[in-house]
């Protein structure tokens, strides 16, 4: 058996040293799972406007100032992935540590308090296996790195091939530039290094029957809020809430295509992204009747500033009869992304001191995620260094093509048939992100696109979350146990389609089959808390 191994060199990107993300790498990293204490998840999240619940610090702050104690409180519990099946470290069922912390409240006047709050929960949980599997009619993922060698230029979506001084192929801007395409990924790097050439100095790509891939998310973001919150005469409740977050992302996935002769191929893609970001909130609730409970909240969310790292190691196995051809591609780099604000509207109410009933509306535009390239930085007359960056235009409007604006609508019911018992019930709908007809652009000139090492992406339906919960109070303890159903749809495809248009001479097309996956969850969520 004889193997080549070509090892990726780091020059090879050296005129790239900005850098930007992918519209469906960052889209990962968008929105939050309903999580939590468990009074909040069971009742849907619907709590924004009924407030005296810690999970509110991150949505709506003004809910932190209806405390009239001090309260403690910490959640963990078991989220499981109904279908699928287990593939490297993922599992289908994961122990996961959810939310911890507390409210200090000091009264102001005979109606008034100042309340402050610190509160940690895990606001997404990457725990996530994906299975796919589907037929080929003779197109693959090396043709479509074929395809952009033959369009010959970046304008057009493609690359010149031309070897370096180390005698590799690498994708050039066109035929008379010396610079790197910004549409030479990394993918595009192990084919026409490996199975695109032949041995007759001729270029060519190998037809595929079918595909399979098996993909393991693990992983978390961190949110970790303070909040201050004040009341004006129980009528008129305020809050403000400064918000971190900590990225821990961890993807790995097999990808294999069976050939029509013996032959096959099998990409290894490790990706892990790290980092940080922060964010503000603030929010209002107003009781418009002296003699009503009755609550309407409003609030703000600003965008996330994410300041982030991602790196992969890459491997490209290449079976033609009894020879295997081995490729690897290692990188990192960091880079910015801005999320979109959020709007939300909630109304709550409470009837005697035995029922209350919760709704809330909320508005986030995807399609206005910011992806930022890093333009390098100065150095202050303190000697702090600071790092500026600008937007990527180009893979901006991808994304405004690709995503777009997401209601959420949670509704919530708490019912106590005795004073120390309560029964909860919540639903919770987050409508689709991803347009229906949207695909990766690998021909996107852009470092998103230069530093990719996968070309398959997944369009997300919408999501419904069922909650149920029930709730114990014992003296100054409180013990309240949640189950959430999740169930989404969405449409994996290996890689985008390309069909040749009149102002091209590439006459091959590349279709991809899609397949139909899932992502349904459940979560048992426990929350143990103390009030003085």
């Amino acid at each position: 058996m004889k193997s080549k191994y070509i090892f990726f060199a780091v020059s090879l990107f050296a005129a790239l040293s900005a850098n930007a993300q992918e519209t469906y790498e960052n889209a990962k990293l968008a929105g939050e799972d309903l999580n939590g204490t468990a009074r909040y998840v069971g009742m849907g999240g619907a709590m924004e406007a009924l407030g005296a619940d810690i999970s509110t610090i991150g949505t709506n702050p003004a809910g932190i100032g209806l405390f009239r104690h001090s309260n403690v409180s910490i959640s963990g519990g078991l989220l499981m992935q109904s279908d699928g099946k287990d593939f490297s470290n993922g599992k289908k069922t994961n122990l996961s540590f959810d939310q911890i912390g507390g409210v200090y409240s000091t009264r102001t006047g005979q109606k008034s308090f100042i309340n402050f709050g610190f509160n940690y929960h895990k606001g997404k949980n990457f725990d996530y296996i994906l299975n796919a599997a589907n037929s080929l009619d003779g197109s693959s993922q090396n043709k479509q790195s074929y395809i952009k060698g033959m369009l010959g230029e970046q304008k057009v979506g493609g690359f010149n091939v031309g070897k370096n001084k180390d005698g590799q192929n690498i994708g050039y801007v066109d035929a008379k530039s010396s610079d790197v395409a910004y549409t030479w990924s990394q993918i595009d790097y192990l084919y026409w290094n490996s199975l695109i050439p032949g041995s007759n100095g001729l270029y060519n790509y190998e037809k595929a029957t079918g595909y399979t891939l098996d993909r393991a998310h693990t992983g978390y973001i961190g949110n970790y809020d303070f909040a201050v919150s004040g009341n004006l005469n129980d009528r008129v409740y305020l809050g403000l809430t400064f918000g971190m977050k900590d990225v821990h992302y961890k993807g790995y996935s097999e990808y294999r295509e069976d050939f029509n002769n013996t032959g096959g191929v099998l990409v290894s893609d490790e990706r892990k992204v790290t980092g940080s970001g922060f964010d503000i909130t603030a929010g209002v609730i107003v009781r418009p009747v002296a003699e009503s409970p009755f609550r309407i909240g409003a609030y703000v969310k600003s965008p996330t500033w994410y300041d982030l790292t991602t790196s992969n190691v890459t491997g490209l196995v290449y079976v033609q009869g009894t020879t295997n051809k081995v490729s690897y591609v290692s990188n990192s780099y960091d880079f910015k992304m801005w999320t979109p604000w959020k709007f939300g509207f909630s109304l709550g109410h409470t009837i005697g001191n035995y029922l209350a009933l919760g709704a809330t509306y909320e508005y986030e535009n995807f399609s206005n995620i910011n992806s930022r390239v890093n333009d390098g930085g100065y150095y202050n007359y303190y000697g702090e260094y600071y790092e500026t960056s600008s937007p990527d235009k180009t893979m901006n409007n991808h994304t405004k093509e690709v995503l777009k604006g997401v209601s959420t609508l949670k509704l919530g019911v708490e019912y106590k048939p005795v004073s120390n018992v309560a029964l909860r019930m919540g639903y919770n709908y987050v409508s689709a992100m991803y347009d229906k007809d949207a695909q990766k652009d690998p021909g996107i000139a852009s470092l998103g696109t230069a530093y990719a090492s996968a070309t398959d992406y997944t369009n997300w339906s919408a999501i419904n979350r069922f909650t149920l919960g029930v709730g114990y109070q014992v003296k100054n303890f409180n013990i309240d146990l949640a189950y959430q159903y999740s169930a989404q749809n969405g449409s994996f495809a290996p890689f985008s389609n390309f069909i040749p248009s009149g102002r091209t001479t590439v006459t091959e097309s590349n279709v991809a089959t899609t397949t139909d996956v899932k992502n349904n969850r459940s979560q048992l969520l426990l929350t143990v808390g103390y009030r003085f």
